[in-house]
């Protein structure tokens, strides 16, 4: 996984690059030209379940209209138009097509993770504004393409990731929190995702294998990234942004306990090492009977504890004294929101760095649970 000298990433400048993205303030007509006034023009690419979701919630935006859907497979786009109740829609098997038709000014990108950089570095030659769902990629080399892609974007067009935390209301108090000081010195920190198997496998008679490998993309490490890439990196990047860094090493363990037909883990523990001696533990698992689910993360200082989920954020300040805060709705709504608002406002933003390191977090712990050993950043990364 690690790359050539000449593509290595200097983990100090990508430190001071990856705090906060990049912010270009432009003005909205810059932005959008001639259709600034109309609302905002939206394809999908990829067409099944969490495309169609993000989808919904911008179709529903009064901003923002959904006006053309993208998938390799037809039942998925018919299933897409008809859970978005889009009687006209311009339909493409072929993304390139659809980035290619100039009345599109945004795109939503939700195939398996292993397309991501691809069609990122597509959508940026395009031009387009670009929502990608997490993560950034499945390994090294993607998402060193997805930092290049973010650095020859447009710097009038908004770059976003589904990285939703981030914009979360009770994340964002959380990490206000921190930041002020109300927990005191942070001591260390955990993440966790315990839930149940949200995957089925399905059975596509008549269909090439390679394509029904494919269309169950999420059972195969290679599509999907394995799942402490595919799904855990929501946790992960919020260590990233509150630890305010990257970790500095890796060690963890993962196995297949129960479901052992598919080619990804069903548990793993991981321990980071961020500097200063700050250990951070990270288990997961997708064998958890439906019933009992426990997703979010814990920081805790020297005078009380911050735990974060997207229900709600609760800070613990002594014994017998907690303040609950909870979310509203899905903070999916949030990050798509901001998104439309972005392009409108010209206030833009371009996180394709900080969410592809956000990603290779994840990858340098799913290489120290494949190696069952330490794993440092610098050395499956490299330093220039």
């Amino acid at each position: 996984m690690s790359g050539n000298p000449s593509q290595n990433i200097s983990r100090r400048s990508v430190l001071a690059r990856s705090a906060a993205g990049a912010f270009t303030i432009v003005a909205p007509e810059a932005v959008r030209g001639s259709q600034a006034n109309s609302k905002i023009s939206v394809g999908l690419i990829g067409s099944g379940g969490r495309g169609t979701y993000d989808a919904g919630i911008t179709h529903a935006d009064p901003r923002a209209r959904i006006t053309a859907l993208c998938d390799l497979y037809d039942d998925r786009i018919e299933q897409a138009k008809t859970a978005l109740k889009l009687d006209q829609v311009d339909a493409y098997k072929d993304f390139e097509k659809l980035l290619a038709n100039p009345s599109i000014d945004a795109v939503i990108i939700a195939t398996p993770p292993f397309e991501h950089p691809r069609m990122l570095e597509a959508a940026v030659a395009a031009k387009k504004h670009v929502y990608c769902e997490k993560p950034a990629g499945v390994d090294f080399e993607g998402c060193q393409r997805v930092i290049r892609a973010g650095r020859r974007h447009d710097p009038k067009k908004v770059l976003s990731f589904g990285y939703q935390q981030r914009y979360g209301p009770v994340y964002l108090e959380a990490y206000k929190r921190l930041m002020e000081g109300a927990i005191g010195p942070l001591s260390t920190a955990r993440g966790y995702w315990i839930a149940n198997d949200p995957f089925t496998r399905r059975d596509y008679p008549g269909l090439d294998p390679k394509a029904a490998a494919l269309r169950n993309w999420f059972t195969d490490r290679k599509y999907s990234g394995d799942i402490i890439v595919e799904q855990d990196c929501h946790n992960i990047d919020v260590l990233h942004w509150f630890l305010g860094g990257l970790p500095l090493k890796a060690l963890g363990y993962a196995v297949r306990k129960v479901r052992t037909n598919m080619d990804i883990s069903d548990n793993l523990s991981v321990i980071f090492e961020w500097p200063g001696n700050m250990l951070v533990n990270f288990e997961a698992n997708q064998l958890t009977p439906p019933g009992y689910r426990k997703v979010g993360e814990e920081f805790t200082g020297t005078k009380g504890t911050l735990i974060t989920s997207r229900a709600s954020m609760i800070h613990h300040k002594g014994p017998k004294d907690s303040e609950t805060m909870l979310s509203k709705r899905d903070i999916t709504y949030e990050g798509i929101e901001q998104f439309l608002g972005r392009i409108l406002s010209g206030d833009v933003e371009n996180v394709a760095e900080r969410a592809a390191l956000s990603t290779m977090i994840a990858i340098l712990g799913r290489t120290a649970t494949y190696e069952r050993k330490e794993v440092t950043w610098k050395g499956l990364f490299g330093t220039a």
